[in-house]
């Protein structure tokens, strides 16, 4: 019998990786052109058509099949070793579906098109941060979320200890 923490993750993971691959669907068809995009709020935000064929900020450039290969392996870790990562703290059925979501609709655009495509593109003047999409937000605010979350369940283990010795 499949358990409502899994069912939760299932449903977390399936929601970001439908919102990914609607949006990027999305930007695909509206710019059609890498490089095309859209000014939204001016001198800070756009939305952008970008190819990126490399990791987190481009790193990697053109290792497609090692990428997929290493998302592979690290979908198969953090399955493994689910319990040991998350299991210990409240809301990781959460925190695991953003992260697996993430991965995997990443995973899908290199699988699809040999690279991921990016369009939230920031700026504030001379400075620019690279373009992401919904599934690096999402990697990102997991592991953002599991350090927070992490954090305050040792706060309050600690808390714990020193009140009943007291």
């Amino acid at each position: 019998m499949v358990s409502v923490q899994r069912l939760r993750t299932l449903a977390v993971a399936g929601t970001i990786i439908a919102l990914d691959q609607w949006t990027k669907w999305i930007v695909r068809h509206a710019f059609v052109y890498e490089g095309n995009g859209r000014v939204i709020i001016p001198g800070f935000f756009d939305l952008r058509y970008v190819r990126n064929t490399g990791a987190a900020w481009g790193v990697f450039s053109g290792f497609q099949a090692g990428l997929v290969l290493f998302a592979l392996v690290m979908l198969g870790v953090l399955i493994w070793k689910r319990h040991a990562l998350v299991g210990g703290i409240p809301l990781g059925w959460l925190v695991f579906g953003m992260l697996v979501g993430g991965i995997v609709g990443n995973l899908i655009d290199r699988i699809a098109w040999k690279y991921v495509v990016d369009f939230i593109d920031c700026h504030w003047h001379a400075s620019h941060f690279p373009a992401f999409n919904v599934a690096d937000a999402s990697i990102c605010c997991s592991v953002g979320l599991y350090l927070l979350l992490q954090g305050l369940a040792e706060h309050r283990a600690r808390c714990g200890q020193k009140t009943s010795r007291t």
